[in-house]
């Protein structure tokens, strides 16, 4: 920041504008779901960091904690810094999804630390596999709140608050520069046996997803749902993480930098083409 002019103008010598001053302001996106460091959501963060972004990020604790991979202590902080060193302003925000009012007061916080967000990243998810027979009414519930309310709510919050540049629709001036065309992409999954509320939760996250593509056009925003297969983040014992192997032409898993190159090309200038679509990143893998 430039120091108060000195009191004797004749000898104050004009100061040199500062890399901080005169570099672009760097757009931001939210990315919801970053909680573990090993995650798809913190893949998508890095990457986007690198490529010019600032980021805020959403996490909740308590979900770790209750699922069989456990919390994983510090690691908000420790994204966060990793962020940094990439260049950006970053924004932790730790958030129930399951309450109604979350997504205005993340919208709220990230523009207060870091200003309007451009695009919307929704990585967040509820998964407790149940199926038709014995998935209770309360897990239900809970699924649909979080992935798919909660996520509707996102989106329609990001549409009242965004703000591009005048004349900046798809393919116009300004459009996928960062300042001006906005950018929403969901992950969502093909899981339906075994995992009934997930699967079902998520494939009506698809619906609101795409359907933002056409009801927010006249922002100059995209949207888009992208499927990244199967990712070991951790929840994969070894029979699954091999059965799941075999079935994927490439003889591998997906990694979250596979995801990432994808999300962060949507997000870019040359992914503004791309639009109202459900993408499979998945290696080929059969559903």
């Amino acid at each position: 920041m430039n120091e108060q002019p000195s009191a004797s103008h004749e000898q104050a010598a004009p100061e040199p504008a500062t890399a901080q001053a005169t570099a672009p302001a760097r757009p931001v996106a939210l990315i919801t779901g970053v909680g573990r460091s090993i995650g798809i959501g913190a893949g998508i963060a890095r990457q986007l960091a690198a490529s010019g972004w600032d980021i805020a990020f959403t996490y909740w604790t308590p979900y770790d904690r209750r699922m069989e991979w456990g919390a994983e202590d510090g690691a908000a902080a420790s994204i966060a810094r990793e962020l940094e060193k990439a260049g950006a302003r970053t924004a932790a925000i730790e958030a129930d999804l399951t309450g109604p009012d979350a997504p205005i007061r993340i919208f709220d916080e990230a523009e207060q630390r870091l200003g309007p967000v451009t695009a919307l990243v929704l990585s967040h998810a509820e998964s407790v596999d149940s199926g038709l027979l014995d998935t209770t009414v309360e897990a239900f519930d809970r699924h649909f709140a979080v992935n798919t309310r909660a996520s509707w709510l996102l989106i329609r919050e990001y549409g009242l608050r965004f703000r591009g540049e005048p004349g900046s629709k798809l393919g116009g001036p300004g459009a996928g520069t960062g300042t001006g065309a906005g950018r929403i992409v969901a992950l969502t999954s093909d899981h339906t046996v075994g995992n009934l509320p997930y699967g079902a939760s998520k494939g009506a996250l698809d619906r609101i997803t795409l359907a933002a593509a056409h009801e927010l056009a006249h922002l100059g925003v995209t949207a888009n749902v992208v499927n990244p297969g199967p990712v070991d983040t951790g929840w994969m014992n070894d029979e699954l993480r091999e059965a799941l192997t075999q079935g994927t032409p490439l003889g591998r898993l997906g990694t979250p930098q596979d995801t990432a190159h994808l999300v962060d090309f949507l997000c870019s200038p040359q992914g503004q083409w791309v639009n109202g679509q459900l993408l499979k990143s998945n290696g080929g893998a059969a559903p």
